[in-house]
């Protein structure tokens, strides 16, 4: 049994441990949902499934998938912020959405085909649900262990981990599935089933390390008062911001734009590979494009806010992203996708970021209530998903097209920059 001890703030071995946490768990955002799995999903199932009495397609049931995980995350993680920040159980939170996302990845090997089509269904959205819950208890890890002028710094590590250990691991699964020979393994599907084991593996193996070094948890507070805690928290804010007008409108306008951003990431291995025929090196590839140029995108956008304006930088990014949206409309050569991932990675690094500190920015003057705040703008991100992922493969099935899904997606940034447009962010930037 653990006894807990006091750590002090700022303690470099516990925040390399916290950090290696980003190192473990970023390996399932890069390789699974977004580089290997998309294009597994597709390649092993039929291209036209029979639901009851539906048919709907492979890359629409993925999107449904990705919808039912974010559902369930939606509407946990208003309790899960309440027991990361009243109950003191931290650890035993993140110990178990670990194992269960782990575990849940380990599980897709035994996915090969229409056989297993529920089997791979399920794990993928159980792990799913498992990364994102994991996130809750990482991110409140923060203020425990970093003093508040460390915060971005600490942040900042923890990023760097994660984008080093997670692109490692996807080279290697990468020379894994070209060249399987290299690794004694036959040609098919073994090798990415393979990788869905790593990743696991990955995962679950660095996690121990920040299991070991974080502060043993002190649990308080009666557990039974959380499970309500978590959502009067999030009507309050509501409560609070319908009454700020521009907090309000901020808020509507980075929920629709955010449904077009955070499918875009979910869902571009699965249009390049079904409506271009990429196979499994160039879709590894637009992802490694992906994460490179979004770094160069955060401080890119960072530089320019600095000098215009958060709102000014803002409303440039969504006018790219409406042109992106219509020029993949158009894309049918490989080369032209490719310099579409490079731009849709020079404004998904500056998108987020941006949003999110501007956000900081205008709630500034509401301290005490940040945690409440930023809960709130986590739900809303992710019903985002839940609307963007839904309505893409909805319309793809309805049109039978995902270049029509991607017109939607336009429609989303076109909706938010109209509302952005409406919003007086000096009003609370000036002093910044």
């Amino acid at each position: 049994m653990e006894i807990p001890q006091a750590i002090p703030l700022n303690d470099k071995r516990t925040i390399r441990g916290w950090a290696f946490f980003d190192w473990a768990n970023s390996a399932y955002a890069l390789v699974i949902t977004a580089a290997i799995f998309p294009a597994y999903f597709l390649q092993v199932t039929q291209s036209e499934l029979s639901i009851g009495r539906q048919t709907v397609s492979n890359s629409s049931l993925y999107a449904y998938a990705i919808s039912l995980a974010y559902i369930c995350i939606a509407f946990l993680n208003p309790l899960l912020s309440g027991i990361a920040d009243y109950s003191g159980r931290r650890k035993r939170f993140l110990k178990i959405f670990t194992y269960l996302g782990s575990i849940s990845c380990i599980m897709l090997f035994f996915f090969q085909g229409m056989d297993q089509l529920w089997w791979g269904t399920f794990f993928f959205i159980t792990a799913t649900i498992g990364f994102a819950g994991a996130l809750v208890f990482y991110n409140a890890y923060l203020p425990v262990i970093a003093s508040e002028d460390k915060y971005d710094d600490v942040s900042a590590q923890g990023f760097a981990y994660g984008y080093i250990g997670s692109v490692l691991l996807l080279i290697v699964n990468l020379l894994m599935i070209i060249n399987p020979g290299w690794f004694g393994l036959p040609e098919g599907s073994l090798a990415p089933r393979i990788s869905f084991v790593m990743v696991g593996l990955w995962w679950l193996g660095f996690a121990q390390i920040t299991f070991r070094r974080l502060p043993v948890d002190r649990p308080s507070g009666q557990f039974g008062q959380l499970l309500k805690h978590g959502f009067l928290q999030i009507r309050e804010v509501w409560q609070r911001v319908r009454h700020q007008k521009y907090i309000r409108r901020f808020l509507f306008a980075f929920f629709c734009y955010s449904a077009g951003v955070q499918t875009v990431l979910y869902m571009a291995a699965t249009f390049a590979e079904k409506e271009l025929h990429f196979g499994s090196q160039d879709l590894i590839i637009i992802i490694l494009i992906l994460q490179l140029v979004a770094i160069g995108g955060a401080y890119l956008f960072a530089f320019m806010s600095d000098k215009v304006g958060n709102k000014l930088a803002l409303i440039t990014m969504l006018f790219l992203w409406i042109s992106i949206c219509v020029v993949a409309y158009f894309v049918r050569e490989k080369i032209q996708f490719y310099a579409v991932a490079a731009a849709v990675g020079m404004v998904m690094g500056g998108i987020q970021s941006l949003s999110r500190s501007t956000y900081s920015k205008m709630i500034d003057e509401n301290r005490d209530d940040l945690n409440s705040y930023f809960s709130f703008y986590d739900v809303l991100e992710k019903v985002a998903i839940v609307l963007g992922t839904f309505s893409f493969g909805f319309v793809e099935q309805i049109t039978g097209g995902m270049r029509n899904s991607v017109l939607v997606l336009g429609l989303y940034f076109a909706i938010g920059l109209i509302i952005l447009s409406r919003v007086d962010i000096k009003r609370f930037v000036k002093d910044h």
